[in-house]
C-alpha cells in the first residue's frame, strides 16, 4: 500500500486492510480465481508486504478463513443468545440470522466450506473442520437445553441442517431453505 514520504507504518492497519480486502476477492472468486500478482495489485500492497505479513498465499487463505470463521461464529452465537434462554427460539435466531443471510446480494454460500471444498487439504480443511466444531458446539448446546436424550447427536443433525440449508440456497437458489430446514429442527428437537 503506498505510503507517503516521510508517513509512519502501521503493520496492524495494513495487515487488517489486506485481510479485508482479500476476504471478499476470495469470497467473490475463490482461492485459485486470483494469482498472487493479481491478489496484491487488487489489494494495494507489494508481494514482499504479503509475504511479509502472511508468509504466502496460503497464510493469507488461512488469515481470511480463521477471520471469517471468528465473526460467522461469533455473529450465530450473539443471535443465539439474544433470543433468550428458550431453545426453541435460540434455534430459530440461528435459522433466521442464516436465512437473512441466504437473501443477501452476493450471496455465494459459506466463504470457509467453499474452499474446503476447492481445497481438500490444509488449510482450508482444518480451518473447515473447526468452524463446522464450533457450530456444533452452538447447536449441540441448544439441544442440551432443550432436554433431548442426546444432545451429541441432535447436536450433529442440527449441523447438518445448518449446512444443508446454505448449500441449497447457494447451489439451489432457494432462500426459504433455512425456514424449511428450521421446521425440521424444531421437529428433531421435539423429538428428542
Amino acid at each position: 500500500m503506498p505510503v507517503a514520504k516521510g508517513a509512519a507504518l502501521d503493520p496492524e492497519r495494513t495487515r487488517a486492510d489486506i485481510l479485508t480486502k482479500a476476504t471478499g476477492l476470495f469470497y467473490e472468486r475463490g482461492l485459485d480465481g486470483i494469482g498472487v500478482a493479481e491478489l496484491c495489485q487488487a489489494v494495494g500492497a507489494s508481494k514482499e508486504t504479503l509475504y511479509r505479513h502472511f508468509g504466502s498465499k496460503e497464510g493469507l487463505v488461512r488469515a481470511v478463513l480463521e477471520r471469517r470463521s471468528d465473526r460467522v461464529t461469533a455473529w450465530l452465537r450473539a443471535a443465539a443468545e439474544a433470543a433468550g434462554d428458550d431453545p426453541f427460539e435460540q434455534l430459530d435466531a440461528v435459522f433466521d440470522a442464516l436465512g437473512g443471510w441466504h437473501a443477501e446480494p452476493g450471496f455465494r454460500g459459506c466463504a470457509i466450506l467453499n474452499a474446503a471444498a476447492q481445497h481438500h487439504e490444509d488449510p482450508p480443511r482444518a480451518v473447515a473442520a473447526r468452524h463446522l466444531d464450533r457450530r456444533l458446539e452452538l447447536l449441540t448446546g441448544i439441544a442440551a437445553r432443550a432436554g433431548v436424550a442426546d444432545p451429541a447427536e441432535t447436536g450433529r443433525q442440527l449441523l447438518m441442517l445448518v449446512a444443508g440449508a446454505t448449500t441449497v440456497a447457494d447451489h439451489h437458489g432457494d432462500r426459504t431453505a433455512a425456514a424449511s430446514a428450521k421446521r425440521a429442527a424444531h421437529v428433531l428437537l421435539r423429538a428428542g
